[in-house]
């Protein structure tokens, strides 16, 4: 059976960075074939969690493969047909109203647009402040969307962040089976 090839995307939420890449490190190590995408944000911004240029590094060494940060670089995504699914971890309520919206001015959400015109199955690990607010309505959008998967998430810290919703990133790789049979992985909510 040919390796299976995952865009993996990611998007501003700098606190999960750690979490996301030890996902990334195991589907490296099940045989996948990882590409990884960066937001502009993602690419170039520096945080208390860490240097943007020690993260390309990082990704470079567990996945093999540069990076594309640029509109030009995922715009192929589709018409070439370079993934199998697209993942993006984590998405945050940014990229959930530009998907919702259909606009494609970042990377990630260019590659997610470039990607669904094969009806191929995007899965969303969502990690955002305000998904129990705004972002809501979003994440209700694309849970109708067609091709678009979740994968579960429940609430990290109700006392201080009581909108906030996260991904359970562990369940990246299930999420990705079930949608690839073209199935939400259930329960969506933890």
């Amino acid at each position: 059976m040919p390796q299976l090839r995952i865009g993996f995307a990611l998007s501003g939420s700098f606190c999960t960075f750690e979490r996301v890449i030890h996902e990334i490190k195991k589907l490296v190590e099940a045989g996948y074939e990882i590409t990884p995408i960066l937001s502009f944000a993602a690419g170039a911004t520096d945080t208390r969690f860490g240097q943007a240029e020690d993260f390309h590094q990082r990704l470079v060494e567990i996945t093999g493969k540069r990076p594309l940060t640029t509109l030009t670089e995922v715009e192929p995504v589709g018409p070439k047909g370079m993934f199998d699914v697209l993942v993006v971890a984590p998405c945050t309520g940014s990229t959930l109203g530009r998907l919702a919206n259909g606009i494609s001015d970042t990377p990630v959400t260019l590659a997610v647009k470039s990607h669904l015109r094969r009806s191929r199955p995007v899965v969303l690990a969502v990690s955002t402040n305000d998904a129990l607010g705004a972002s809501l309505r979003n994440i209700a959008f694309l849970k109708n969307a067609k091709h678009i998967y979740f994968v579960p998430l429940g609430q990290d810290d109700t006392d201080n962040k009581p909108n906030s919703l996260v991904a359970d990133f562990g369940r990246i790789e299930d999420t990705i089976t079930a949608a690839l049979a073209g199935t939400q992985i259930q329960p969506l909510f933890l």
